[in-house]
């Protein structure tokens, strides 16, 4: 009975989410789903992503928390529409909320929609939110055991962006052992090492998702 109604409840998400894709398909509207762990430094890095881009695309952002507004009032700094979802305890985003939230945008006016979901490595994984790609974010921080351990978020990720190396020299993360692991959950994945306290590796996360949104845009053959 519980794997039948988990079954529903995806069915009825992913009916919702084609309906986002159709959407921003036809405002070309590139649709980024930011996943991570709490503290592997998603909002970080979409700091530096939107100071280094919002003068060369056009973004907004859609901030996903249990609690509180405080990454989007970080981001709300940067001058680009952010909106803030509070899931009141749930552990993910799902399809129904970015429709819910849509109509805060202008979205004629947009590029990119970077949608920073809940910090958690398992459920947000499993929900479709309308998005062209997602991508991990892992921190070094957190151990090189982790993609074995949640396989399903690294092997739906277009690309991984492993966070914090300016951190190895002191810890035991093993970089080498972790590329590798996730080229094998998922072969061909794009990885980027980066670190966005020293702005190592930056400038490759930023022309990634340039090309993504040009991709998008038609203006790029795939």
């Amino acid at each position: 009975m519980q794997i039948k109604v988990m079954t529903n409840i995806l069915e009825r998400n992913d009916q919702v989410a084609a309906a986002l894709q159709k959407r921003f398909e036809k405002a070309g509207i590139f649709v980024l789903n930011l996943l991570g762990s709490p503290g592997c430094g998603k909002t970080s890095l979409l700091e530096k992503t939107i100071k280094a881009l919002k003068e060369t695309l056009s973004i907004a952002v859609i901030e996903g928390d249990l609690f509180t507004a405080k990454d989007a009032e970080r981001i709300e700094q940067y001058g680009v529409p952010v909106v803030q979802i509070n899931t009141g305890g749930g552990c993910h985003l799902d399809a129904n909320m970015i429709q819910g939230v849509l109509d805060c945008l202008d979205l004629g006016e947009l590029d990119i929609i970077v949608i920073e979901n809940v910090g958690n490595l398992v459920c947000p994984a499993e929900f479709n939110i309308g998005e062209d790609c997602k991508v991990t974010v892992l921190s070094i921080t957190e151990g090189d055991d982790k993609p074995l351990k949640y396989p399903l978020i690294f092997k739906q990720a277009s690309a991984v962006i492993l966070n914090k190396v300016d951190l190895l020299p002191y810890t035991n993360f093993d970089l080498k052992a972790a590329e590798k692991d996730i080229t094998a959950i998922h072969p061909g994945v794009t990885l980027l090492p980066v670190s966005c306290q020293t702005g190592e590796g930056l400038e490759a996360w930023f022309n990634w998702l340039i090309k993504q949104v040009q991709i998008k845009k038609g203006k790029e053959s795939k």
